[in-house]
């Protein structure tokens, strides 16, 4: 157990310095690429990192911080996330455990997969206004990935699981807690994983629709109107740093839960 335990310390470890290494080597290569191309829309590191603390120490051409529209953000994003999660696991575990309500209600629900939920910002602009517009379209970009992969994850469950359990009277209830949501939770995580990307990806598009000040959607969009590269690129900077951040702890969860998994591919 101890060797096991050294082995994945010293592979974790390779992971970071591996991942510190490559990060240095793009940062070098693009202060490189910078120099040698030498144009304002293709800033260096430098300027980007200039760019960066003037936006944390003086904010915007507005005066709202980089912490404010980091924070708008991601609480658009959380909220809405959170609310895909509530309703796509139980729908998704409804669908699964019930074929014939999944079969009846398949041709409405399905195609609203397909639609984008930029293409729902119209209807949004109309319909509500604040963070509720946000948290309406962040929850059609999140909802799906986690409703289809508890469905997928549902079908998954081995039938003979749940007859063992049935035969020494596990009622549907048990059943349900301790077979069929033990079993589908890694397909979940998967899926909460994938839906953050969708959120994020969301809410970008949402605020550079307009309709308020705060957020980095609409940050970035007020400094392409005045062709500042750098700050557009602090922009995509932070939300990549914090969705990486997101995943990470959504990994840790996976991690935690579901030890012997890791253990079995070391």
């Amino acid at each position: 157990m101890k060797s096991i335990n050294r082995e994945k310390f010293n592979t974790d470890i390779k992971a970071v310095v591996l991942s510190v290494m490559s990060l240095i080597g793009f940062l070098v290569f693009w202060q490189i690429a910078a120099h040698y191309v030498a144009s304002p829309f293709f800033p260096s590191v430098g300027a980007v990192f200039k760019a960066f603390k003037n936006l944390i120490l003086n904010g915007d051409t507005q005066g709202i911080s980089l912490a404010t529209h980091s924070w708008a953000s991601l609480y658009r994003v959380l909220l809405g996330f959170n609310l895909g999660v509530l309703l796509g696991v139980p729908i998704g575990l409804l669908m699964g455990l019930n074929k014939q309500i999944y079969n009846s209600t398949r041709s409405v629900v399905e195609p609203f997969r397909f639609i984008p939920p930029i293409a729902w910002i119209p209807l949004a602009i109309i319909f509500f206004a604040g963070d509720t517009r946000f948290a309406f379209l962040i929850f059609l970009g999140a909802f799906f990935p986690v409703y289809t992969s508890t469905l997928v994850g549902v079908q998954r469950v081995e039938p003979l699981h749940k007859k063992v359990v049935a035969v020494y009277g596990a009622s549907k209830f048990y059943t349900l807690m301790h077979v069929v949501i033990p079993t589908v939770l890694p397909d979940i995580l998967g899926g909460m994983r994938v839906a953050m990307g969708a959120a994020w990806l969301t809410i970008v598009a949402a605020e550079l629709a307009g309709g308020t000040n705060e957020g980095l959607g609409r940050m970035m969009l007020n400094y392409a109107e005045l062709l500042k590269i750098p700050e557009i690129i602090v922009g995509m900077i932070v939300i990549g740093a914090i969705g990486f951040v997101i995943n990470e702890l959504l990994l840790m969860a996976e991690r935690y839960l579901f030890k012997w998994r890791w253990q079995v591919t070391l």
